[in-house]
């Protein structure tokens, strides 16, 4: 099973650790694209603050991420599982994973990451502001700059198994499944189930779509679940206590929508 998470737009400090080594991250063939972002990034946050601001569409308040990123091959490098926070890192809780859920998380899932295209929680990387909206002066918008190397490294990561797409919108902008591995993709969307006038009604809670799926990911880690397609998913969920909703896609090659409803937000 291969596990797509956003990235958090707040991260923890580097720290003190070595350096950043590009050559050491998980999926090798991304490592030239890498490379051309960290090196445009760095160059514009050293070059140009104001402008630096303006691309990464930072608040005055956050100017200081702009600093961050001018360490970027120099600070302290943290496993990625350390360095992303958040709602949905908050819930999932790597750090209290017992041995056996920490190694399947290492295994299973990858964070996508405008500047790094896509890491392994296990990978060292320093803390930074990139979002996959920005739209670099010298690459352009950085969905399309990733989508010709992941066409590559995607499907060899996902291998035969189950994919379980997370990402929010932006992040999709990098890849899309397609063609058989799309078949065996499942995506998930949160709805809050509540009562208005005595009719049931549903939304999506931005918040608590984060919290949950932290939590998903978290129960699939701790119990050892691992189903092989989108069907044997929705029943795990299911044994998990999970209140899911799905239909196989009508078409072949096109992945799962499920919806897992939820009356409380907490």
């Amino acid at each position: 099973m291969l596990v797509l998470l956003p990235p958090s737009e707040g991260k923890a400090s580097s720290g003190r650790g070595t350096p950043l080594k590009l050559e050491s991250l998980s999926l090798p063939g991304l490592t030239e694209a890498r490379q051309a972002v960290l090196d445009e990034l760095v160059e514009l946050c050293v070059a140009d603050e104001e402008k630096a601001r303006e691309v990464l569409g930072l608040s005055e308040g956050l100017r200081g991420e702009i600093a961050k990123n001018t360490e970027l091959r120099t600070a302290g490098a943290r496993p990625a599982g350390e360095i992303y926070t958040g709602v949905l890192y908050d819930s999932l809780d790597l750090a209290s994973l017992d041995t056996a859920a920490k190694r399947r998380a290492g295994r299973s899932l990858l964070v996508f990451s405008g500047l790094w295209g896509a890491v392994r929680v296990t990978d060292r990387i320093p803390s930074y502001r990139c979002s996959m909206g920005v739209k670099l002066p010298g690459l352009g918008a950085l969905g399309a700059h990733w989508r010709t190397p992941m066409a590559t490294a995607l499907p060899e990561a996902a291998g035969d198994g189950l994919v379980l797409d997370l990402r929010s919108s932006a992040y999709t902008a990098a890849w899309k499944p397609k063609g058989e591995v799309a078949g065996r993709t499942a995506t998930v969307r949160v709805l809050h189930a509540h009562m208005v006038d005595g009719v049931e009604k549903r939304s999506v809670v931005s918040h608590f779509n984060k919290a949950t799926k932290g939590k998903i990911v978290r129960s699939l880690l701790s119990t050892g679940a691992a189903p092989k397609n989108p069907a044997a998913l929705v029943e795990a969920l299911r044994d998990l206590g999970y209140t899911v909703e799905a239909e196989a896609p009508g078409r072949a090659g096109r992945p799962w929508a499920l919806d897992v409803v939820v009356t409380e937000i907490h």
